[in-house]
């Protein structure tokens, strides 16, 4: 891993692609939703990803991938199999990936620009947490987590707080300001990954 002296690149820093969540509001897990010219939006993700980062890696609850080896070392299985939260999958993150900071990015987030991504890393140094926001939201799980959170991280859980927010506003924050909601658009219902897929249509 880097020195922490050294410029940042994406190449020599960690990004987990965060695959975690019930999807709920989606009604089917939307790892697995067809995206682009790719049977699934994690194998979306992880392909454009891959030729930026030296250490890519995917946070999930069980592997069933099946552009991986089974035996990967790309993937930080939450063993809190019964349990939905990204508390505990950030702890996962943080605890097994072997850096000081790591970037977190949410599968279903799938237009964030690598130019993006480097200037939330550019900006992290000097903080615990650095995330993205744009006009009309803040986004918590697109940005640097470090690992001197895992304190706070596993007090929360000793609570039972199991909420993002609530670390973020307990922690020493980097907001930096985006344009383009549209790079940022989350698929969280049907209408939203219609959306989204309306808005590759256009890309191509």
């Amino acid at each position: 891993m880097r020195s922490v002296t050294k410029p940042l690149t994406t190449k020599n820093f960690p990004l987990v692609i965060l695959c975690g969540g019930k999807s709920s509001r989606m009604g089917k897990n939307k790892t697995f939703l067809p995206f682009c010219q790719f049977d699934s939006l994690i194998h979306f993700q992880y392909n454009r990803l891959y030729p930026f980062f030296e250490n890519l890696f995917i946070s999930s609850k069980q592997h069933n991938f099946n552009f991986l080896e089974e035996n990967s070392t790309n993937i930080i299985l939450d063993e809190n199999k019964n349990i939905y939260s990204p508390l505990i999958g950030l702890k996962e993150i943080l605890t097994k990936v072997n850096a000081p900071k790591v970037f977190i990015l949410t599968v279903d987030t799938p237009f964030v620009s690598i130019q993006s991504i480097e200037k939330l890393i550019d900006k992290c140094t000097e903080y615990e947490i650095t995330i993205a926001q744009t006009l009309n939201k803040t986004h918590n799980l697109c940005g640097v987590f470090s690992t001197s959170l895992l304190p706070k991280i596993e007090k929360m859980l000793e609570q039972d707080i199991h909420k993002i927010g609530y670390l973020i506003k307990q922690s020493h924050v980097q907001v930096v300001e985006f344009d383009n909601e549209e790079e940022f658009l989350n698929m969280n219902t049907k209408e939203e990954y219609e959306k989204a897929l309306e808005i590759l249509k256009r890309s191509i």
